[in-house]
């Protein structure tokens, strides 16, 4: 077997619909708008995105599987929770995070008021330093669910890497 580099690529992806009347969390933070996302957890698309994105870079499934919206155990839980036991899942079977890179599609609310301090709770989340997460919005122009402001998606990427 040829030498494989202890480095995994993951990339997560999520969508929630908008539904009248606020707050919104999103990012790990409450941002006090007219709207809210609709899901069985408290529907943080980004925050589903990364879990996503950090549990099939190291092989462990997914989001659905890990926490199913079939569970009442699972209502309106918070997402920050599920990143973080997904987080330890991770670690548990040998890979860290080298860095995260988000994408935030919504009309409303714009992203970049809120950028830093999504990333700084992302970042307080799991445990990383200044640089590891990057997070950036893009609108929709106006096509589309999120362009018509219905929905909200976001992707992340991530790298994972072990030491030794």
């Amino acid at each position: 077997m040829p030498d494989i580099p202890a480095i995994r690529i993951g990339l997560g992806h999520d969508t929630h619909r908008l539904g009248a009347g606020g707050p919104m969390v999103l990012g790990g933070i409450t941002i006090d708008c007219d709207h809210h996302l609709i899901g069985h957890s408290d529907a943080d698309v980004l925050l589903h995105a990364i879990t996503d994105a950090l549990l099939g870079a190291a092989g462990l499934g997914d989001i659905g599987t890990l926490f199913p919206n079939t569970d009442e155990s699972n209502k309106n839980r918070c997402s920050r929770e599920m990143l973080q036991q997904a987080h330890q899942k991770v670690l548990a079977a040998g890979w860290k995070i080298t860095n995260l890179d988000c994408v935030v599609f919504a009309t409303q609310p714009k992203i970049s008021p809120y950028r830093n301090s999504m990333i700084q709770s992302i970042q307080d989340t799991l445990g990383l330093e200044a640089g590891q997460v990057f997070v950036k919005g893009k609108t929709g122009e106006k096509v589309g669910p999120v362009g018509r402001a219905e929905a909200i998606m976001a992707e992340c990427i991530v790298l994972l890497h072990q030491d030794g």
